[in-house]
């Protein structure tokens, strides 16, 4: 029993041995015994079996009939086209304007104080209250301001007498020509004194330096008012003026005297013109405020109110294009891309002159351009197309100004009937 396991043992390192240190020795014996019973048996070697097999398969070359005169290849066919879809579409005439955003401001606001101290005996008027050039606001208590001016206008009665007596003196050689100097000074002084208590007396009614409403209530019965105090606050709202911040790059468009239109926030339009555009940027935003004036006769606008406004600056002649046949090329320039003449494709660059809810009015396109609408982005310049066309994009039907988005409100209605472009650029406050 023990010599079975040692000759057990020896087996299994004898086998260790041959298949770790003689590993490849043992594999070389290995194939060649199979290769050899392979041929002993007539198969063959796998190699040569599978060679054999792959040229059994393989098709035998065609070769050209020498008597038929067929070429050996087939003939190139032409270059590809490419289908799109295009549209031609004629230039229009388009209203061009300015759109800002401001708000409406007093045309003329004044903060009205006392010059003179005393209590204020007139009663008070109430905030809103119209008022009239002239209208009285606060009156004081005169005190002794009376009392003073009839004391001036006897000093001034006695001055009078005295410059007399010493002229009638003079003439007859009875008085020197220094005390007739002296009385005239005595009488002028005299006037002065009268004329200062007058305006003293005057101070003590303060009253509206315009017509317009009170944006405060007035100084409140027995207020004691002393020079600058406050008696009210009045504002001229009729003309009403709104107010504007341009950017430099548009400021050269907006001239004085242009027509504008704008919405108020509560949906009123009003319809003005432009009255001021500032000579020089503000410091801080590099803009130019803008002023425009609009008539406001029921005083239904109020002050500080936010408006969309639009400014006439001419006409000019654009394109309208679906927004989505706008691409790039290559360099970066914002353009559609056009069937030529060849129908190859060309590119051209174009100027964004509005966005309506029909599509883009753009600039700088031939009068009539054929447009690739659907498509453009899977062709480039000079690939040849096969284009299929449709209609144009609608621009706005009937009662609307050429070039405008059909929505005609009046905003910036035009001056003469044959000018409708002018009332066009209103119409983009709708949308």
């Amino acid at each position: 029993m023990r010599l079975f396991s040692i000759l057990t043992a020896l087996v299994v390192v004898a086998t260790l041995y041959l298949v770790v240190m003689e590993r490849e020795a043992l594999l070389d014996f290995a194939g060649g015994g199979v290769e050899r019973l392979r041929t002993e048996i007539g198969l063959g070697a796998p190699e040569q079996d599978q060679v054999e097999a792959d040229r059994a398969t393989e098709p035998e070359p065609e070769t050209a009939d020498a008597d038929d005169g067929a070429p050996a290849a087939p003939a190139r066919e032409g270059p590809r086209t490419v289908p799109v879809v295009a549209a031609r579409i004629e230039a229009d005439e388009i209203a061009s304007s300015v759109r800002l955003r401001g708000r409406s401001e007093a045309a003329r606001r004044a903060e009205v104080r006392a010059q003179t101290s005393g209590l204020v005996i007139s009663e008070p008027h109430e905030q809103g209250d119209e008022v009239a050039e002239g209208q009285l606001l606060c009156e004081l208590e005169s005190g002794t301001r009376e009392a003073r001016l009839r004391e001036a206008e006897a000093r001034l009665e006695e001055a009078r007498i005295n410059y007399d007596n010493a002229r009638r003196l003079s003439q007859d050689g009875y008085a020197p020509e220094t005390r007739v100097s002296t009385a005239r000074a005595a009488l002028q002084s005299a006037e002065a004194a009268v004329e200062t208590a007058e305006e003293e007396l005057a101070r003590l009614r303060i009253a509206a330096p315009f017509a317009g409403v009170l944006e405060t209530d007035t100084a409140e019965l027995g207020t004691l008012l002393q020079p600058g105090s406050l008696c009210g606050t009045v504002m001229q709202i009729d003309p009403m003026r709104l107010v504007a911040f341009v950017s430099e790059l548009q400021v050269g468009r907006i001239e004085h005297g242009a027509r504008a239109g704008a919405r108020l926030t509560s949906g009123r339009e009003v319809v003005g013109e432009v009255t001021n555009v500032a000579r020089a940027a503000d410091p801080a935003t590099r803009t130019f405020r803008v002023e425009i004036t609009v008539p406001n006769p029921d005083l239904t606008i109020r002050a500080g109110v936010t408006a969309d406004i639009l400014v006439e600056a001419g006409s000019r002649r654009g394109h309208l294009v679906p927004g989505s046949a706008l691409t790039l090329n290559d360099a970066g320039e914002m353009g559609l891309r056009l069937v030529g003449a060849d129908n190859r494709v060309v590119f051209a660059p174009v100027e964004v002159i509005r966005d309506t809810p029909e599509g883009m009015w753009v600039g700088g396109l031939p009068d009539t351009a054929r447009v690739i609408v659907v498509g453009q982005e899977f062709v480039s310049e000079g690939v040849p197309v096969t284009p299929t066309w449709r209609p144009a994009p609608e621009t706005p039907g009937a009662g609307a100004a050429p070039g405008g988005d059909g929505d005609s409100d009046g905003l910036i209605p035009s001056a003469e009937p044959e000018q409708p472009a002018a009332a066009a650029a209103a119409r983009e406050l709708t949308r």
